[in-house]
């Protein structure tokens, strides 16, 4: 199953471009609103495969028209230094256990949405694996992780650095949090639409420079590993978000430092899900 935001109301996705409406072709069995469907995934799923291409409520959907497939999750989870090579350009060690923050709910975005770039900062881009959690987490053993996560997502997890080292303590959760620094989508997958759920390659290309190259097998903790262990500490809900990690390339580990500048065009993608297209503009 694949699942959008089209025109801000539920849809399934049946082809490549095309996609009927949740609401309409349920008959009002499921409403228009994204966010509660997780509520229901279970459900929603069974009907789902019941949707195919061709289907009488089948509309082409164009690019404008998709919106953040999780718009409104009450916890989102970011991991940091997931990768290996991530840790080394940032000077750190390989963590043993995950690093964890947050990303405010405000920031998250849509796909193709403009970024304003704050006055003065170093905007970096991070592109992520972001799991969806369709069914309530809680001590979960990561053998049976995998049953609670309703599908994969593009995330990117743009970070102002000069904030996010400013102070006494790291501001990482601030600094990640401005209007438009958590792009989301164009869609939600289903674990089981992928050809390996957990080996996916990710990157990501500035004005059509490669600058991220990067396979989730290569995550020091897994998706599975992840959920158990956070839903150790507190229960993950349907709906909740969880920004898996950056592989290595982003601009503060340049020599020199590059940082997102007006006018740049960010492109974040993981095979088998899907590509976020930002444009960056100045402030005004």
């Amino acid at each position: 199953m694949k699942v959008a935001t089209v025109d801000g109301r539920l849809a399934l996705v049946t082809a490549p471009g095309k996609a009927v409406d949740a609401a309409e072709a349920s008959g009002g069995r499921f409403g228009p609103g994204v966010q509660p469907a997780y509520e229901r995934w279970a459900e929603l799923t069974e009907f789902a495969a019941t949707i195919g291409e061709g289907h009488a409520l089948e509309r082409l959907v164009r690019d404008d028209q998709l919106g953040n497939p999780v718009p409104a999750p009450r916890q989102v989870f970011a991991i940091g230094l997931n990768y290996a090579d991530h840790a080394a350009e940032s000077s750190f060690a390989v963590p043993e256990t995950p690093p964890v923050f947050t990303k405010f709910p405000t920031c998250l975005t849509g796909p193709y949405d403009e970024v304003v770039l704050p006055d003065g900062g170093n905007v970096d881009w991070e592109v992520e694996l972001v799991a969806v959690v369709g069914k309530r987490a809680e001590r979960v053993a990561e053998d049976h992780a995998w049953d609670h996560v309703a599908g994969l997502t593009v995330g990117q997890d743009l970070s102002e650095r000069r904030l996010q080292l400013a102070g006494p303590a790291p501001q990482f959760s601030l600094a990640k949090s401005y209007p438009g620094f958590g792009p989301l989508g164009p869609v939600v997958v289903s674990p089981d639409e992928l050809p390996d759920r957990d080996d996916l390659e990710l990157g990501a290309l500035v004005n059509g420079e490669q600058v991220q190259k990067g396979r989730t097998a290569q995550m020091v903790f897994s998706v599975p590993a992840l959920i158990a262990r956070l839903s150790a500490v507190t229960p993950l809900l349907p709906g909740d978000v969880i920004f898996t990690g950056t592989p290595s390339g982003v601009g503060m580990g340049r020599t020199p430092q590059r940082y997102l500048q007006a006018g740049d065009e960010l492109v974040s993608y993981v095979h088998g899900i899907g590509e976020l297209r930002q444009r960056m503009v100045a402030a005004a």
